[in-house]
C-alpha cells in the first residue's frame, strides 16, 4: 500500500481512481533484494492519512509458504495474446498446491501516451473494456470486471489451475456504488459454490479509468486439497454471491466481514439508541459483532477464533482504532495475536453506517 493523493469522494464515484505517483523507487528497492520469479503482486494507493506511523508512505502486506523438500517456487509469465505487466512482478506463482494470482486491471499497458494505439481515447483501458461513451448503453464496472475476469482464466491456465477453483478472490472497486455491477458480473462467471470474497472500496488503481482490480488465490488442478464452502445459520448471510468461507487445506478463508445482518443492513444491536445519541460505543460493538460472526463460521469448519493467523483491517475514520483494535480485538486475543495489516480507506463503506471492514484467514488444526 502506497499513500497518495487519492482523488475525492466525488470523483471516485464517477470511476476517477487514478492516484497520480510513480512507484519506479519502490521497484527499484525491491528487484535488490527478492529475485525472479517476484511474487504475484498487488499495489494499492491509499489516502494520505491511510497509514497507522505518522510520516510513512509506504506498507508492504506479504504471505510466504514455508518450503517443502522437492517444490519449488515457479513464476508463469501471461499466456500470448494478454498484455505484460510492466512492474515486473509474476503473473501468477505457484508453490505446492497454491497458486497465487497477481491483482488484475481491465488494462493493455500500452496506454494513450505519445502512441496512435489508443489516440483519442479516455484512458489506457484496454478496448474490450470500454464501453462506446456515445450511447446510453453499457456498464462500466461491468465491462470492466468481466474483461479483469477474462484475464485472470487466462492465467490460471498457464500456471495449471483454473477460476473453478479459487479459493478466494481480492475485489478493489472505486466506489460502494460499484457492489452491484460487479457482483452480477461475478454470478455469471460463478454460477455455482463461489469463491470467498473480500471487497474493498476507495483504493487508488494503478491504470486510469479502471474501476476494479482483483486477485485469486487458488488450488492447483492436480492438488489433491478440496474446496469447501463453509455455512451456518449462527452467523449473518453474506453481501452478495459468495459464501461465508471457504475451506481449503489447513486454511479457512472468510468473505468480507462488516457488522451487517442477513438483509446486508447495518446490525441493530451495533446502532446507538436514537433517544440517546451519546451513548454506546458503536465501533467497538461492531467489531465484537464481527468477531461473534467469526468465531461461529470458524467453529462450523472445525476451528476456532483463536486460530485467527492474518488480519487485513480497512477503517472508515483512524477515530475508531482505539476501541476497536487496542480494545476490543486485543480482549479476544490475550495469547498471540494474527498477523495484521490495518489501513485507513475512507468511507461510506458498502454498509452503510459500517466503520470497519475485515479481512480474515484461519488456520484449522489436523489438516
Amino acid at each position: 500500500m502506497v499513500r497518495v493523493e487519492v482523488p475525492d469522494d466525488g470523483r471516485v464515484r464517477q470511476g476517477n481512481t487514478w492516484p497520480r505517483i510513480s512507484i519506479s523507487p519502490y521497484l527499484e528497492t525491491r528487484n535488490l533484494y527478492i529475485d525472479e520469479p517476484r511474487p504475484a503482486s498487488t499495489g494499492m494507493g491509499i489516502r494520505e492519512d491511510g497509514l497507522l506511523v505518522r510520516g510513512t508512505i509506504l506498507e508492504v502486506d506479504m504471505i510466504s509458504i514455508e518450503q517443502q523438500p522437492g517444490v519449488e517456487k515457479q513464476g508463469f509469465p501471461v499466456p500470448e495474446g494478454l498484455p505484460a505487466p510492466l512492474a515486473g512482478y509474476s503473473p501468477a506463482i505457484r508453490s505446492g498446491d497454491w497458486v497465487f494470482l497477481a491483482g488484475e486491471i481491465p488494462v493493455d499497458w500500452m496506454g494513450d501516451y505519445l502512441s496512435d494505439v489508443h489516440l483519442g481515447k479516455p484512458s489506457g483501458l484496454a478496448r474490450e473494456a470500454r464501453i462506446n461513451p456515445y450511447y446510453w448503453y453499457g456498464s462500466e464496472i461491468e465491462t470492466q470486471t468481466d474483461y479483469v475476469l477474462s484475464k485472470l482464466e487466462k492465467i490460471a491456465e498457464v500456471a495449471g489451475s483454473s477460476l473453478k477453483r479459487c479459493v478466494k478472490a481480492t475485489v478493489y472497486i472505486s466506489s460502494p456504488d460499484d457492489f452491484a455491477g460487479m457482483d452480477r458480473v461475478w454470478k455469471k462467471w460463478f454460477p455455482e459454490n463461489p469463491p470467498a470474497r473480500v471487497v474493498i472500496p476507495y483504493m487508488g488503481l494503478g491504470g486510469k479509468g479502471s474501476r476494479v482490480e482483483i486477485a485469486m488465490k487458488l488450488l492447483a488442478n492436480d492438488s489433491d486439497l478440496t474446496i469447501e464452502t463453509v455455512e451456518t445459520s449462527d452467523a449473518p448471510e453474506p453481501l452478495g454471491h459468495e459464501p461465508q468461507a471457504v475451506k481449503a487445506g489447513p486454511f479457512l478463508f472468510f468473505s468480507t466481514q462488516m457488522a451487517f445482518d442477513s438483509s446486508g443492513a447495518l446490525a441493530a444491536e451495533t446502532k446507538r439508541h436514537p433517544e440517546f445519541p451519546w451513548y454506546g460505543q458503536p465501533a467497538k460493538e461492531q467489531m465484537r459483532y464481527m468477531l461473534k460472526n467469526v468465531a461461529a463460521i470458524s467453529e462450523a469448519a472445525g476451528t476456532s477464533l483463536q486460530n485467527l493467523c492474518r488480519r487485513q483491517a480497512f477503517h472508515d475514520d483512524f477515530t475508531w482504532f482505539a476501541e476497536t483494535m487496542q480494545d476490543e480485538w486485543a480482549s479476544q486475543f490475550p495469547g498471540d495475536k494474527p498477523a495484521s495489516t490495518t489501513l485507513r480507506i475512507g468511507g461510506p463503506l458498502v454498509v452503510p453506517g459500517a466503520n470497519i471492514l475485515l479481512d480474515l484467514i484461519n488456520y484449522i488444526p489436523g489438516r
